[in-house]
């Protein structure tokens, strides 16, 4: 339980991180922030597959491949009925973030909290990953989310400035996005603690939850501003090194 604890704070905390680099490097290059991003989508990417998806095949028994079709369609269209209710980062601002910051206060913090309630789903994959009883896939999970949150804490920070949100108050909702993400870790947790049963229909429905961020937020966004060809690298590079990782220390 206490890696669990330290594992959502680690998470949460990752968006703070991005926050504090977005107040010191007010002007990141779209550049860095892609790469970044496109590792990060490497990393959860394999972790989605090795981590959840075919762990939950195993737990399922007989019954495991309808578990988990059923579980990782379940999460991308939770995420889906989402995106419609809530757009997520790329929808609210567009491709290029610079051009928006002088927009409306009101539209600055609906994408802030487009990130908050995004990072629910998150972090319930980040805990449901402790389900396994494989910690050391389930820290690889949770470090692939992480690095996700980073450039969004980053993002959030130019654009609340430029609509004259308090350095203090910007920095306060850039943290709150970051609580949400410890919330859900902990109740992914906690849920497939109290019963196995739930177990390979939750490691699919994680699963599916991740595969939903990537193929619709993160590789769309990292394409976005011209450097593909580096982007699509580093997401090679996560996931080669989400594969080797898995072999050493299975």
């Amino acid at each position: 339980m206490e890696l669990v604890l330290i594992t959502a704070l680690g998470v949460g905390g990752a968006t703070v991180i991005g926050a504090v680099i977005g107040f010191i490097f007010k002007k990141i290059s779209h550049k860095f922030s892609d790469i970044v991003l496109s590792f990060a989508a490497g990393v959860m990417l394999a972790a989605a597959v090795i981590g959840l998806i075919l762990p939950s095949l195993e737990y399922g028994g007989k019954f495991g491949l309808i578990f988990t079709v059923t579980g990782i369609f379940a999460g991308a269209l939770s995420l889906n009925l989402i995106d419609k209710l809530v757009p997520h980062l790329h929808k609210l601002v567009g491709p290029d973030i610079e051009s928006h910051k002088n927009g409306s206060l009101s539209k600055v913090l609906l994408f802030v909290m487009a990130i908050a309630i995004h990072n629910f789903p998150e972090g319930i994959a980040a805990g449901v990953g402790f389900g396994s009883g494989n910690e050391a896939q389930a820290l690889i999970i949770a470090g692939g989310i992480a690095l996700q949150n980073i450039p969004e804490g980053m993002v959030i920070i130019a654009p609340m400035l430029a609509s004259g949100v308090s350095p203090k108050r910007t920095f306060i909702c850039a943290m709150l996005t970051g609580v949400v993400e410890v919330i859900g870790t902990l109740i992914g947790y906690f849920a497939v603690s109290l019963s196995q049963a739930i177990l390979p229909f939750a490691l699919a429905f994680a699963g599916g939850t991740m595969l939903y961020v990537i193929s619709d937020e993160m590789i769309p966004e990292t394409h976005a501003h011209g450097g593909e060809r580096g982007a699509t690298y580093a997401l090679l590079v996560g996931f080669c090194l989400m594969l080797v990782t898995d072999v050493l220390l299975g």
